[in-house]
């Protein structure tokens, strides 16, 4: 006749073995991160998405925060973020979207009128704004025309000029290089 249960029995083993093979709970390694550095990692890594670890430990060694690279690639795999070169490729697209506000781009277009007369318009668009300016009509565009076109319309958006740094146009003749100086000969090569 038994007056224990087997259920009691696999309890009171499995207690003695607990209380038999305890360890001391002391953490072995580093201590992690504080969160506050952590979020400096990501924040650096998502705002420069060029910077590798290398360059982020640079960095914040510069601010007198002393984290290896691989402490820094560990809390950058946890935050999800890959390396440098895999974080953000950059793409035409966005090369151009950050760069818009600084980017014209011209050219021309023809229009046959009523009187079945075709006559060029000369277009500028402000990549940034999308904002058409029509910067002039004529039969027969010449070199001399355009450069006087391009001074209207500049003298037109005066405020605005500062901003511009790149004009996009094509090799037609009319935007040749002798026609930016109207009629001075170009200097040697």
């Amino acid at each position: 006749m038994f007056l224990v249960r087997p259920e009691t029995l696999l309890r009171w083993q499995r207690r003695m073995v607990r209380r038999r093979w305890t360890y001391p709970t002391t953490r072995t390694g580093r201590p992690p991160l504080p969160d506050d550095i952590q979020q400096l990692i990501v924040r650096l890594a998502r705002e420069n998405p060029r910077w590798g670890y290398q360059r982020i430990h640079g960095e914040l060694l510069r601010c007198g925060v002393r984290v290896s690279a691989s402490s820094i690639r560990r809390v950058l795999r946890a935050h999800g973020l890959d390396p440098a070169p895999r974080r953000a490729a950059t793409s035409w697209r966005s090369f151009l979207r950050r760069q818009a506000a600084g980017i014209l781009a011209c050219d021309f277009f023809t229009v046959d009128t009523v009187f079945l007369r075709r006559v060029s318009v000369l277009f500028v668009i402000e990549l940034a704004s999308r904002r058409v300016h029509l910067a002039g009509v004529t039969d027969h565009p010449t070199g001399l025309w355009v450069a006087q076109q391009a001074r209207n319309l500049l003298a037109n958006v005066r405020d605005q000029t500062t901003a511009w740094r790149f004009l996009i146009r094509d090799r037609d003749a009319k935007f040749t290089g002798r026609s930016t100086t109207c009629g001075a000969r170009p200097g040697p090569r």
